[in-house]
């Protein structure tokens, strides 16, 4: 997803990703601002994930949302 678009779904994007990922904070979020291995992190930290769990998780929820991308 390009940037342009990230900024302008950001607000929808972030909610759906905390539905998914409760503990995840507005600030966290920010701190992300569409950058994949950054939400990794985040989401590893956040629910006590091994990478290789985090990146099962994320390609799952990607797969119900394509329409949501991040930057790489």
């Amino acid at each position: 997803m390009n940037e342009d678009r990230i900024k302008g779904n950001w607000k929808q994007f972030t909610g759906k990703l905390q539905e998914q990922w409760g503990k995840l904070t507005n600030d966290d979020l920010d701190v992300i601002a569409g950058k994949r291995d950054q939400f990794l992190g985040k989401l590893q930290e956040r629910h006590g994930l091994a990478r290789d769990a985090a990146e099962t998780q994320l390609k799952e929820w990607q797969a119900r949302h394509p329409e949501f991308r991040f930057d790489d």
